[in-house]
């Protein structure tokens, strides 16, 4: 008996070291597949240099900006695998807006309640959004990235599929430090170049963030009037209307037609009524004098939603079904907990 489990020992520990081979070997060709000849990366830099400079940034800006620029082959591996899942709101929602985000929502909310007021009053944005997008993007500051910006997105414009792209932030990033709104070292985001509470793209900052303190800089990574000021901003100026909410869940009839569906599609909530769509608690709709379009995310089968035009300017900030239907949820159970 005891050769038996001497033999199934050596069996174990044998298939044991195999998997772990395979699995050393798996890992050695996905490295090897996302790495980056670094060799010309220098020669790039100094390039970035003399465009910065015909692009108008000052001699001491460019100077400070490069000084210890990194390449971030981490930022190269996250832009090429960026991953896939098979997942349905019925599994996203509970994981992007958990009780506990919830509930610091509304700590937030009422702590920050006399500035987030008088910044929705100035701008026409309802207070509970822009702390909804703030728990959605960084965890209400919690993380917001520490990637060098100006190395990670000299990085990816280096990494050469989408250039342009990653080289125009890169020289509004530069504008941003020219300025003197943050120190290079201060300026750290995500991997793809991201920044400060509200996640900003360099392109995004320039466009929308504002200086909600006075101070004469905009400072979105610790200054609160900055952030939620900017973010207010930023939906303003995209359409925002503070008169109507973001959509509402709702159910369909057995015999719903698809076609109908998509941002494309307006009609009226009394025309959605006859066509036999009903609150979510199989109430009527309201009777108020609102457009809205039909959104089905996962399939006729999965959840429904009527989106009013706040959803289409949610997805400005972020063109996903998902990440709209977050921020909507996260700010009214924020609503309802206050």
């Amino acid at each position: 008996m005891k050769s038996v489990f001497t033999q199934l020992g050596h069996v174990i520990r044998h298939s044991l070291l195999l998997v772990l081979f395979t699995l050393l070997i798996f890992a050695a060709k996905f490295a090897q597949a996302n790495e980056v000849d670094t060799a010309g990366y220098p020669a790039y830099i100094e390039q970035l240099k003399v465009e910065a400079k015909e692009h108008g940034i000052s001699t001491e800006a460019i100077e400070r900006a490069f000084t210890d620029v990194e390449f971030y082959q981490r930022a190269v591996s996250a832009d090429r695998n960026q991953p896939e899942f098979t997942i349905t709101l019925d599994t996203y929602l509970p994981r992007a807006v958990p009780d506990w985000k919830v509930q610091q929502g509304i700590r937030k909310y009422n702590e920050h309640r006399e500035l987030l007021e008088r910044i929705g009053a100035e701008y026409g944005v309802q207070p509970r959004f822009i702390v909804a997008l703030w728990g959605i993007e960084t965890n209400y500051g919690g993380y917001t990235g520490n990637f060098k910006v100006v190395s990670a997105l000299a990085t990816l414009a280096y990494e050469g599929r989408r250039e342009e792209f990653f080289k125009r932030q890169l020289m509004q990033a530069l504008e941003i430090i020219d300025a003197g709104h943050i120190e290079p070292e201060q300026m750290r985001g995500s991997w793809a170049g991201a920044m400060g509470q509200t996640q900003f793209m360099p392109s995004s900052f320039l466009s929308y963030a504002v200086d909600g303190d006075g101070d004469g800089k905009i400072d979105i990574w610790n200054s609160f009037p900055d952030v939620f000021a900017s973010a207010a901003n930023y939906l303003a100026n995209v359409g925002w209307d503070d008169s109507k909410t973001w959509g509402r869940q709702v159910r369909l009839p057995a015999d719903f037609d698809t076609d109908l569906t998509g941002l494309n599609t307006k009609k009226s909530l009394a025309e959605w009524q006859d066509i036999g769509i009903r609150r979510y608690d199989g109430s009527a709709l309201p009777t108020r004098d609102i457009n809205a379009s039909v959104i089905i995310p996962d399939g006729v089968e999965g959840r429904a939603y009527l989106a009013y035009h706040n959803w289409d300017v949610l997805m400005r900030w972020n063109r996903s079904n998902y990440f709209v239907a977050a921020v909507g949820t996260l700010a009214d159970r924020i609503q309802m907990g206050r």
